[in-house]
């Protein structure tokens, strides 16, 4: 029988936590509302251009990280310490940040460089996660890793909109009452060189390496750590690998999880990533107004993030899971119940007004609850399906399982943009490309039914 290794101390949980407040700016204003818009639009210059040179760079790194994840778990599993892992990674992903201010605009001869930055920082940063998350059963109770799970998703969420808010700080002080106008940013950065938008790179990079110190000097490393040769742990983890493939139906009730995991997050990353394409082609929103949806989505999950995880330890991770599912089917189905002319389908709406104000259309404030729902939902899908990997995954297999969990969620991370797409195309309708994404959700859900919340034995 395994031991349970004794709870890490408050402080070492809190900073285990921390590590997503460090992380959370790297997706938030570099893969999400600033960088990845200046590199497709300024840097390459021609937006569909842009988009398949960003889209090759996220497609790269998740062909990387599908193919390393599982190796590298089985292999830390093997070698027993996750924290030498976690440095290297952490490294790549801040080189690659920082290599991110050399993104001259007007240099098409920089494309593909800063194209490899971004991939070396994505699968840094995808990587390092997987080993911060297979700690997680070896420094709290396992009645526990729910809230602590939670905790650290809602930290990321705050780290993340503390970083767009001070972006938007710097490029509009005229906003917060810092200058009489935006025509300059502030600490006199060149908006004709784009110099704010580079340095988030090298900033994120900062922000990096002062707020992970914390876990390495804090949170213990795996219990009863086997001090291995890289070369041992790597044949180990090899080996240890394949025995996992070829075993997999003795763990079925794991791989339905990760299969259910496969199909519902592709839906969530689909409804997030394409919600605001969706309301842009709708209602003809700006970039600032898309950037104001994105932080209001933020400023919900984080609540929804700390609530589920404390869910999560009260009626167990399969249910938390659930709900939050159910809140995102029912989130999806309305925002696709939203046109230009009705609300929920069917209710007809009076024309939109140009000079109307902030979401200031029925058919703008009805689409906006939906979208706060989906964002008080999101945080507890992604936390408690963590911890449901820590409760099903075998205590001395856990980076392995957390490595297959990685895997899940990046392997068909293609499946539901290219179904929106294709029914798009098909039915020259962009709402009904977005209800499709109602498919990935609910055969998730019933995937879902099947699995039991119980501990793999090897």
């Amino acid at each position: 029988m395994t031991e349970i290794p004794r709870e890490a101390s408050k402080l070492g949980q809190f900073s285990w936590a921390l590590f997503d407040w460090a992380n959370q700016p790297f997706f938030t204003i570099i893969t999400t509302f600033i960088f990845a818009p200046y590199f497709a639009n300024v840097l390459v210059g021609d937006p569909v251009r842009g988009q398949s040179a960003w889209a090759f760079t996220q497609s790269a790194s998740g062909i990387l990280i599908a193919l390393m994840s599982p190796f590298l778990g089985a292999m830390a599993d093997a070698g027993g310490r996750r924290k030498p892992y976690i440095f290297a990674f952490q490294l790549l992903l801040a080189l690659g940040c920082a290599g991110l201010w050399f993104a001259y605009p007007n240099r098409p001869d920089l494309i593909m460089p800063i194209s490899w930055a971004v991939i070396l920082a994505t699968v840094g940063a995808e990587m390092s996660i997987v080993f911060n998350n297979a700690q997680l059963p070896n420094i709290v109770r396992p009645e526990r890793m729910g809230r602590l799970s939670g905790f650290g998703w809602g930290l990321g969420y705050c780290g993340g909109l503390l970083a767009l808010i001070a972006v938007l700080v710097v490029s509009m002080p005229a906003l917060f009452g810092l200058a009489t106008n935006n025509d300059t940013p502030l600490f006199g950065l060149d908006a004709r060189s784009h110099e704010l938008e580079r340095l988030v790179g090298p900033a994120s990079a900062l922000w990096l390496a002062v707020f992970v110190i914390p876990m390495f000097l804090f949170t213990p490393d795996s219990a009863g750590a086997r001090r291995q040769s890289l070369w041992v742990a790597a044949r180990q983890g090899g080996a240890s690998l394949v025995s996992t493939v070829r075993r997999l139906g003795s763990f079925r009730n794991a791989l339905t999880f990760l299969i259910g995991f496969m199909l519902y997050n592709d839906g969530l990353a689909a409804i997030i990533a394409f919600g605001g394409v969706y309301a842009s082609a709708t209602f003809g929103w700006s970039t600032v107004t898309l950037g104001i949806f994105g932080i209001i989505l933020t400023v919900f999950a984080i609540p929804g993030a700390f609530l589920g995880g404390r869910l999560d330890d009260w009626i167990g991770s399969k249910r938390t899971v659930q709900f939050a599912i159910a809140g995102v089917i029912v989130a999806t189905f309305g925002i696709v119940g939203v046109t230009a002319t009705h609300v929920l389908y069917v209710i007809p709406a009076d024309p939109i007004s140009p000079t109307r104000g902030l979401f200031g259309s029925v058919q703008e404030k009805t689409l906006m609850g939906f979208a706060l729902l989906l964002g008080f939902c999101m945080g507890p899908m992604q936390a408690a399906s963590r911890t449901l990997v820590g409760r099903l995954a075998p205590r001395e297999m856990s980076g392995e399982f957390f490595g297959l969990f990685a895997l899940s969620g990046r392997a068909t991370a293609w499946m539901a943009p290219l179904a929106i797409g294709i029914v798009t195309a098909a039915t020259q309708s962009t709402r009904l490309g977005m209800a499709c994404v109602l498919i990935f959700l609910v055969l998730g859900f019933i995937l879902l039914w099947r699995v039991r919340e119980e501990r793999a034995q090897p």
